[in-house]
């Protein structure tokens, strides 16, 4: 939803930008500040091309329409590289020019560009890494807001736009940085698990082990430490409340149950050391690939909770599902945490 309306503040763009020259134009020659409304038009005019169609499909990658797959044309850097050089060579144009058709030709020519640039820019990247593209949207939609600010010199929507532009950016860096990977990688590299390490994706080898909620339960009621760490598949699930319950009343038999929130990837800092020695983990629709390869899988015991073996919008399989600490509980999530909190009382004698 987030990407579906950023395609909007795009498509807002440019279409303010192609109004705005069609009523400042004939004016431009006795405007001293013509050539300041005309640079952030094009600039408006280019982001905002962009900001459109790869919101579009960032929001049909989220929301399965598309392959979650990175979409690898061949000589794409090359492609994208002359839709570039094009865009700039159609500025100049734009700027010295004094015809109006000229000017047109050149501001329709940098819509068009742009927004196959969205399209091939995003397409490239994959699904795991949809979530970073989403705030470098987000990112292009605020600037794209502040170059319209300058050429409407409205200082509202300039102040506004350089606070989303700049705080996009600053939640991209954040991402990335939780992510082990670099913003220029996400953005160029389009392959979805690379790190900026350099080197190939982890190998996954084996094959997983799936247990029943009779099992689960005996593994939870033996526990004396337990961290769960819930993921976005158990609040659409509505599944936080038996959880909750369930954690109360382990409190109360007095063992120790401790929520590792992830800020992105599930890289928990303040948790991650604690994995080892710490006797069962529960994994709960959690399915973004970093958070096994920093700190889950380290536990003796792991039980993911997931409705099915499938990869997700990700579209990348997750390295926890196949280490032999780790076990499958397959289900709804909601069913399933009901189920693991009525056993739990039973196996306690409370119910």
């Amino acid at each position: 939803m987030v990407a579906l309306f950023h395609s909007l503040v795009g498509a807002a763009a440019v279409l303010t930008c192609f109004a705005n020259y069609m009523l400042e134009q004939p004016h431009f020659a006795t405007d001293p500040a013509a050539n300041v409304i005309k640079t952030f038009l094009y600039f408006g005019t280019f982001i905002g091309g962009v900001t459109f169609t790869g919101s579009l499909v960032a929001f049909g990658k989220l929301q399965g329409v598309l392959s979650s797959e990175p979409l690898m044309l061949p000589g794409r850097n090359l492609l994208n590289a002359g839709m570039m050089a094009t865009n700039v060579g159609a500025m100049g144009t734009f700027m010295v020019s004094d015809n109006p058709t000229v000017q047109m030709t050149c501001l329709g020519t940098t819509a068009a560009l742009s927004s196959v640039m969205g399209v091939t820019l995003t397409a490239a990247i994959g699904g795991a890494d949809m979530p970073v593209v989403i705030t470098v949207l987000n990112s292009y939609s605020g600037w794209a807001l502040c170059a319209e600010g300058f050429m409407l010199n409205n200082n509202l929507m300039t102040i506004i736009g350089s606070l989303i532009g700049s705080s996009g950016a600053i939640l991209s860096y954040i991402m990335c940085v939780a992510m082990n990977r670099s913003l220029s990688n996400v953005i160029f590299g389009g392959y979805g698990t690379k790190s900026t390490a350099g080197g190939k994706p982890m190998e996954i080898t084996g094959t997983h082990t799936e247990m029943t909620s009779d099992e689960a339960v005996e593994l939870i009621t033996e526990a004396k430490n337990v961290i769960i760490t819930p993921g976005y598949g158990l609040c659409v699930a509505k599944a936080q409340y038996p959880i909750a319950e369930m954690v109360d009343y382990l409190k109360k038999k007095g063992v120790n149950c401790r929520f590792g929130i992830h800020p992105v990837a599930a890289k928990m800092d303040e948790i991650n050391d604690d994995f080892p020695n710490t006797d069962l983990v529960l994994v709960i629709e959690l399915m973004l690939v970093k958070i096994p390869t920093q700190s889950s899988w380290h536990a003796p015991g792991v039980i993911v909770m997931k409705r099915t073996l499938g990869v997700g919008y990700a579209a990348v399989d997750n390295p926890i599902f196949f280490k032999q600490n780790t076990s499958m509980l397959l289900g709804d999530a909601k069913k399933t945490c009901d189920q693991l909190l009525h056993k739990v009382k039973a196996h306690y004698g409370d119910e």
